[in-house]
Formats: structure tokens, C-alpha cells, sequence
């Protein structure tokens, strides 16, 4: 699918290891604390996915509406991936928190057990900033992985920000070229400080993935996100509004 959207070459770059030197100390320092039981990336498109499907094979938490997609609905529900209904108030925040925290202790724990894939912006963005991390990925108090994704491009940007996804797939599709950059950082070990206040946990390896990546960090979310694409779509400012207190 990847080279179907014009993605021919994926460049890679590992810093989970700066020399050798550093490489047996990283060996020993995951041998004494544990594999990371998640995977954090910056969200840009829907490409996002296939790549880390392709990747690592993670399960991955998602709206309902992915379970219909394509190919990548049935490969998702293969993956044991948490659907979830994003804007509905009944649905079992405590619940489907409690399955991903469960989920994530067990691929820290268990070498086997596939690893959980969040994107904690909750959102995609232009690829250029970085928005604020919502906590669930960090409240098992198990080691993260963090990657940073990027597109560069000269035309249309892969970035899936602002249009309808039909319209955007069609434009994507009629670039016979695309490029995607990854960046793999190293595995985030928490101190016992982090493991007990997962909102400096997630905003600490928030900060060293905008760093690392050269990512503007941004103080807006999906609330405001939503209100900009009311006024795009021609709705009303309060409706939009109504919307971003849900």
C-alpha cells in the first residue's frame, strides 16, 4: 500500500545508538529494564499507520470508523487494535484506558506480546508542530518508543490537516512521488518522578521529540482543531464551539 501511494524509498534513521560504545550500554540498560511496551509517534496522515504496520506490527487504538476502512480495517482488527467512538460521551473512557494500560504492561513484560502504538497529540497536523500529549500513553508506567515521522514534499503535502480523506487520497495518488523520513529515538526509560505524574512523563518525551525532530510545539488540540475546520466547512461559530467543550 505504501508503494502504491508512491512511497518507493522510506529513509530510516536509528539514534537509539550513537556509537558502540553507547550500543552495549543501551544492550544491558534494556536487559535490566524491560523492552517498551508502546510506540509514541507524531501524527501527520493516515500514512502514518501503514507505516507502522509495516514496521512493528503494533496494535493500535483508533476510531470506529477505521474498523470500515479498506484493507486497513481487516489488517487493524487482525492487530487486536481498541476501537473507540471519539465523540460519543457514553463510551467507556475508563474502560478502553484500562485495556490500553493493560496492553502495554503486557508488551513490556512479555517479549512476545505485541507493542501498543499511540499517537498521544490525539490529531494529525501539518507535520511542522507538535501538540500537546494526551496521558494514556504513558499512564502504565512502562518505557516508551519514540518516533518522529516526516514528509517532505514540493507540491502536496501528505499531511492530512484541512480536506475531506476522499479528496485527499484522489490529490495523493496523482503524485506519483512521495517521501517519508523516520526518525527512531531512543527507548524512554521514566523515573520513578515520571511513573508517578504522567503528565510530566508525557510532556518531557514531548519536548525531546520536538528537539530531536525540529518541531515547533504548539499549545492547541483536537477542541481547537475542530472549531477551525467549523469555520472552514461554513458552520456556525457556536456550534463549533459546542464541539470543542465535548
Amino acid at each position: 500500500m505504501l508503494f502504491v501511494f508512491g512511497f518507493y524509498w522510506i529513509r530510516e534513521y536509528d539514534c537509539r545508538f550513537p556509537d558502540a560504545a553507547d550500543e552495549d550500554e543501551h544492550q544491558e540498560q534494556d536487559k535490566e529494564l524491560g523492552r517498551p511496551g508502546i510506540v509514541v509517534s507524531n501524527h501527520v496522515s493516515y500514512v502514518d499507520i501503514l507505516y507502522h504496520m509495516s514496521s512493528s506490527f503494533p496494535s493500535f487504538v483508533a476510531k470506529r470508523s477505521v474498523a470500515r476502512l479498506p484493507m486497513v480495517g481487516l489488517i487493524s482488527k487482525c492487530l487486536g487494535c481498541i476501537f473507540v467512538q471519539r465523540e460519543s460521551k457514553t463510551s467507556d473512557f475508563k474502560g478502553v484506558s484500562g485495556a490500553v494500560t493493560e496492553r502495554i504492561q503486557r508488551a513490556h513484560r512479555q517479549k512476545n506480546s505485541p507493542m501498543m502504538l499511540l499517537f498521544p497529540e490525539g490529531t494529525t497536523t501539518n507535520g511542522d508542530y507538535l501538540l500537546p500529549f494526551k496521558t494514556g500513553a504513558f499512564l502504565a508506567k512502562a518505557p516508551v518508543k519514540p518516533v518522529i515521522l516526516r514528509y517532505p514534499y514540493k507540491r502536496f503535502s501528505p499531511a492530512w490537516d484541512s480536506m475531506s480523506g476522499a479528496r485527499h487520497v484522489f490529490l495523493l495518488l496523482c503524485q506519483f512521488v512521495n517521501y517519508l523520513e523516520v526518525v527512531h529515538l531512543p527507548v524512554y526509560y521514566p523515573s520513578e518522578q515520571e511513573k508517578e505524574d504522567p503528565r510530566l512523563y508525557a510532556n518531557n518525551v514531548r519536548k525531546l521529540m520536538a528537539v530531536e525532530g525540529n518541531l515547533i510545539l504548539s499549545d492547541l488540540g483536537l477542541a481547537e482543531k475542530r472549531v477551525y475546520h467549523a469555520a472552514l466547512n461554513g458552520n456556525s461559530l457556536p456550534r463549533a464551539l459546542h464541539q470543542k467543550d465535548d
